[in-house]
C-alpha cells in the first residue's frame, strides 16, 4: 500500500480522478471492438506531393465544426485510462455520465469492477468521494483554478472528453484559417498563418497565448486541440483518433492528452462504449462518517 498526494489535480485538469491513496494498480488495456469509418481521402497533387484543399475562411470552418461536432443531450460512456503524472503511472476504468451543459458523474473502477472513487462536476461545483480512503472533497472551479493556476470550467472538461471545441469557435473575429496542404488538414488558430508556421518550426518565440485547432479535411472533426500560454508556462494538447461510427455515435474512441501546468500530466483514453441520449442518474452520496479533504491554497 502506498500513500499518494491529493489527486484532485488530475480530476480538475481533465475531468478524471486519480486515487488519493490506495493500492498501486496496473491492468491491461482492452481494445475497443468497433469498425472505424473509412473516409474518402482528399485528392492529392502527385506532382507537388500535396493534397488539394480549397481555402476556407474562419467563419466557414467554425460553421463546419458546429455542424459536425459530437451532439448529445445525455452520454453514458466507458473507457480504459492510462495516466502518467509526475512520472507516476496508473491505469483504471472510468464510467462517464453527462447531461449536456449541466452535470457529469465520473466513476473510477479497478479490476473486477471495484468502485474506488466518484466525482460529480456541475457548472459551479466539484464533489469528490474516495471509497478506499473514506474521505471526500467539496469545492468550486474558482478555488480549484486558484489552487492549480489553471483555467477550467465545466464546458472545457465536457468538450475535451469527446473532441468538441469548448466554445473556441465563438470568438470568430480573432480566428485565422489555414489550409495545410502538406499535412492535408485545416488549421484554425488565434495566430496568423505565417507566424503559426514560424512558431511550429521554432524560428519565432511565443509572447502571447496561442490556441489552435487541427481539423480533418472531410469530416471537420477536431483531431488536435492545442493551447499554449508562455506567460503562465501552461500547455494543453489533445489529440483525437480512431473516429468510429457505432450505432448513432460518431466520435473519437482514442484520446491523448498532454498537460503542463502546476504539474505535468499525460492521459490516454480508450473508449470501450459511447452511448447517447438515454437518461442517466447523476448523484453522489457522501457517507456521514467520511472525513473532509482539506487542501490548503498555495
Amino acid at each position: 500500500m502506498t500513500n499518494r498526494r491529493p489527486v484532485l489535480y488530475a480530476v480538475l485538469l481533465i475531468g478524471f480522478v486519480l486515487i488519493q491513496g490506495g493500492c498501486k494498480h496496473k491492468k491491461k488495456i482492452q481494445k475497443t471492438e468497433t469498425n472505424p469509418v473509412v473516409i474518402t481521402p482528399v485528392a492529392e497533387d502527385t506532382l507537388n506531393n500535396r493534397c488539394r484543399l480549397d481555402f476556407k475562411s474562419a467563419k466557414t470552418l467554425t460553421k463546419n465544426i458546429r455542424e459536425n461536432e459530437f451532439k448529445f443531450e445525455w452520454v453514458n460512456a466507458k473507457a480504459n485510462v492510462e495516466t502518467l503524472i509526475d512520472e507516476k503511472e496508473e491505469s483504471f476504468d472510468i464510467r462517464v455520465k453527462i447531461r449536456r451543459d449541466s452535470a457529469m458523474l465520473i466513476t473510477i473502477q479497478y479490476v473486477l469492477g471495484l468502485e474506488v472513487a466518484k466525482v460529480l462536476i456541475t457548472r459551479d461545483s466539484v464533489k469528490f468521494v474516495n471509497y478506499i480512503q473514506k474521505n471526500y472533497f467539496k469545492g468550486d472551479f474558482n478555488y480549484i483554478n486558484e489552487l492549480l493556476n489553471a483555467d477550467l470550467d465545466f464546458d472545457v472538461i465536457q468538450a475535451v472528453l469527446f473532441g468538441n471545441s469548448a466554445e473556441f469557435h465563438d470568438d470568430e473575429a480573432r480566428l485565422k484559417s489555414m489550409a495545410d496542404r502538406k499535412n492535408c488538414h485545416y488549421l484554425l488558430s488565434t495566430v496568423r498563418k505565417r507566424k503559426l508556421r514560424r512558431i511550429q518550426t521554432g524560428t519565432t518565440e511565443m509572447r502571447e497565448a496561442l490556441q489552435s485547432l487541427t481539423l480533418h479535411p472531410e469530416s471537420f472533426k477536431i483531431i488536435r486541440n492545442e493551447f499554449i500560454d508562455p506567460l503562465t508556462n501552461r500547455m494543453f494538447i489533445a489529440n483525437y483518433s480512431n473516429f468510429t461510427q457505432k450505432d448513432s455515435v460518431y466520435a473519437p474512441y482514442h484520446v491523448d492528452i498532454d498537460i503542463v501546468a502546476q504539474k505535468k500530466a499525460s492521459v490516454k483514453i480508450d473508449y470501450v462504449r459511447i452511448e447517447k441520449n438515454s437518461v442517466q442518474k447523476l448523484n453522489l452520496n457522501i457517507p456521514a462518517k467520511y472525513d473532509a479533504i482539506v487542501i490548503p491554497k498555495k
